[in-house]
């Protein structure tokens, strides 16, 4: 409950998700039929990056300041959802006003496309809610994501995403991830859920990766970003996600992405970028 984003926005952590959310909700896009986003651990949407929270830290001069120079040309062909929402939200150029998760939905969806956002800290929920109770295609609440998951899945549209994004701040915040994915993809075993973890430590990314390779749950695929090296004690060197029914396409998108990405935002020579399954699809 302590846990702000704001002193973290637009670290190359939020780059990766963001992007990685954009090319999946692009995904779904592409049939005309509806479809529903819940975000488990919504923050407050849009985050100042000239405010005291994030001037204090400067996470975010190591992340979306360095996303300023155009990648190569099928680079930026993949970017341009995720793009799209930083141009829209600064028109006067720059991207001083970062998007949190819930702005990235909220411009890339459909006029009848709906979505969900949950946060459990009371000011924030408060901040959410004053910013989107006017979109008739949003729902806001401010529960545990686990009670989230039994209380809206499977949605009616019986397609979409569920983005799981805890700070891991918490002793148990794991043990709950995993939960929550255990039981959204028993309730909706369609869907596309996409957990978000730390690389921090020496080998917390590996343990946590385990534990859901560990489900057995099939088409789990995993997407990380490493711009320095990790080392107890050292704080956070990169980050990952975790895609289960990840949309046909998407990982020979990411293979293209996601190198591109680690040499952008790797620290000196230092930046590495994998994409693999940890569990395959069934055949």
């Amino acid at each position: 409950m302590n846990y702000r984003h704001a002193f973290h926005a637009g670290n190359h952590a939020d780059v990766l998700k963001h992007i990685v959310m954009a090319r999946i909700i692009a995904h779904l896009k592409r049939k005309d039929k509806p479809f529903r986003v819940f975000d488990a651990h919504a923050g407050i949407g849009v985050y100042a990056l000239d405010g005291p929270e994030a001037q204090k830290t400067g996470e975010w001069q190591g992340g979306i300041a360095k996303m300023q120079e155009a990648f190569a040309p099928e680079v930026e062909a993949l970017l341009a959802p995720y793009r799209k929402v930083l141009a829209d939200l600064n028109p006067d150029g720059g991207f001083m006003r970062c998007p949190g998760s819930p702005e990235v939905i909220a411009r890339l969806l459909r006029g009848h496309d709906r979505f969900t956002l949950n946060e459990l800290h009371p000011d924030d929920y408060a901040a959410l809610r004053d910013r989107y109770y006017i979109d008739a295609r949003a729902g806001i609440t401010g529960i545990d994501a686990t009670v989230l998951m039994k209380a809206n899945l499977p949605p009616p549209e019986r397609r979409g995403l569920v983005l799981i994004d805890p700070p891991y701040e918490v002793k148990n915040e794991r043990e709950l991830a995993l939960d929550a994915l255990r039981f959204g993809i028993r309730r909706f075993a369609t869907g596309i859920f996409m957990i978000w973890y730390p690389v921090k430590g020496e080998d917390f990314a590996e343990q946590i990766c385990a534990a859901f390779q560990n489900l057995g749950i099939p088409a789990m695929l995993k997407v990380e970003l490493r711009v320095r090296e990790s080392f107890t004690g050292g704080g956070l060197a990169g980050s990952g996600l975790i895609i289960v029914n990840p949309p046909w396409g998407l990982e020979a998108e990411l293979k293209v992405i996601v190198p591109a990405l680690a040499a952008r935002l790797g620290i000196g020579t230092w930046g590495q970028g994998a994409v693999e399954w940890l569990v395959l699809p069934k055949t």
